[in-house]
This record gives structure tokens, C-alpha cells and sequence, in this order.
């Protein structure tokens, strides 16, 4: 049995069963990314609800694993070396949970590495840009009179949505005809913006046809099905 007490964290979540990789999250695009790798991987798992109403991204708890206090974050008791391994960022977890189960990612050097260029073009731009939409549209930001700071941020978007359908045109999915961690990084953050922040009209998400098309197949996939409920949220 995994001995996971030399982490603060699990004092505040207790491990029920400490040999899985532990996940603290939170079903939003980034935290999704994670539970939807462990879905589609079949790495045993066991999820721990991070509560933003709560404040508990801010708990001593938490910024002991990570921080940076942001979700998605994971201990690994089998990490490397048969030792545990801690992690923030989503990027760096997918890319770990690849290597770790040897799957979701091109065993072809080379594509591998364009791999993670689509990785940190999602973590660098689409994430970012993305979710300022959702703050000047649907949040705070849009009580704002002077627009320009949403207009900056919607063109931007645009832009962005019109090289992911340029790559998606004559592609299944963002490598080619396999499913990566660049499509797990991508679409749920492209879900959430058509969905959750209500910016599909705003950024005239009609006109990137391919982009919506690999989305409603993302969509379909049940482990990424499951893994939008995950962590799920307490009852109302």
C-alpha cells in the first residue's frame, strides 16, 4: 500500500485508495483535460473535487502540491523510480500520463514533437485567449462600457479558431488520423467557448466548419463522456 502522508495535501483530501494516481480538480477546460487522459488511458485514478466556492485552491492544503493554486493537479504514487511524484500544470501531466502509459502520443520522434507544438500552442494561446473571451462575454468584463478590451480578445480568438480549422482540414484530428493529448488540451476549451461562455455568435464559430466538426467527434467519445463529469459537483 502506497504511503502518501508525506503530502499535506492528502490531509485535507483523504486517499481512499492511495495506490491510484490521486487527482485534485475541478471539471472546468483545464481540469477536464486530465480526467479525460485518465479516462481515455485507463490508468486507475481516484478524483478529489477542489471547490473554487470554497476557496480551497487558496487552502494551505493545496498550495503545498501546487503553488501556483490552480487546477488541475496530480500525485503519482507510482511515479518514477516506484517513487511518488507530484505535478501541476495540465500540459505536463498529459504529456507525463503519455509517456506513462505509452499512450496518446506518436512513438515517431518527430511527431512527437510536433505533438507537443500543438500542446503548447493550446496552452500558450487557445487556453489564454479563450478564457478572457469567457471573462469580457460572459463574466465580470462584459458590465465594462469600452469594449475594446472583449473586441481585442474576440479577434484574437478568431484568429486562433482559423488556424486550429486550417490544420483540421484535411485532418481527422490535430495529428492526423490519431487521437493525441493535443486534441484532449484543445477541444474542451473549444467546448467552452461555444458552450459554457456562450461565444459561439461572438466569434462566428459557424464559419470554422472542420474546427466543429472534430469537436462534435470529441464529444462522442465516451471516456471524454465520462470525463467531463469529473470531479463531479456536489448536488445543488
Amino acid at each position: 500500500m502506497a504511503d502518501l502522508s508525506q503530502f499535506p495535501i492528502t490531509r485535507k483530501w483523504p486517499a481512499l485508495h492511495p495506490e491510484r494516481i490521486q487527482l485534485y480538480s475541478l471539471p472546468t477546460p483545464n481540469g477536464v483535460k486530465v480526467s479525460i487522459m485518465l479516462e481515455e488511458t485507463g490508468l486507475p485514478y481516484e478524483p478529489h473535487l477542489v471547490r473554487f466556492d470554497a476557496n480551497d485552491q487558496f487552502s494551505p492544503e493545496f498550495l503545498s502540491l501546487n503553488p501556483n493554486n490552480k487546477i488541475p493537479a496530480i500525485i503519482d504514487p507510482n511515479g518514477p523510480g516506484g517513487r511518488p511524484l507530484p505535478l501541476f500544470e495540465s500540459g505536463a501531466i498529459l504529456f507525463y500520463l503519455a509517456e506513462k502509459s505509452g499512450q496518446l502520443m506518436p512513438a515517431d520522434p518527430a511527431a512527437r514533437y510536433e505533438t507537443l507544438q500543438w500542446l503548447m500552442f493550446q496552452m500558450a494561446s487557445i487556453g489564454p485567449m479563450f478564457g478572457q473571451v469567457g471573462f469580457f462575454h460572459k463574466f465580470a468584463g462584459r458590465e465594462y462600457e469600452d469594449k475594446r478590451p472583449r473586441d481585442r480578445y474576440t479577434g484574437e480568438s478568431k484568429r486562433l479558431l482559423a488556424v486550429l480549422d486550417q490544420r483540421l482540414a484535411e485532418r481527422a484530428w490535430i495529428m492526423g488520423d490519431e487521437f493525441t493529448i493535443a486534441d484532449i488540451a484543445t477541444f474542451p476549451w473549444v467546448n467552452n467557448l461555444i458552450g459554457f461562455y456562450e461565444a459561439g455568435e461572438l466569434v462566428d464559430f459557424h464559419e470554422f466548419a472542420h474546427v466543429d466538426r472534430a469537436l462534435k467527434a470529441f464529444l462522442e467519445r465516451p471516456a471524454v463522456q465520462r470525463g467531463l463529469k469529473v470531479p463531479a459537483r456536489p448536488a445543488p
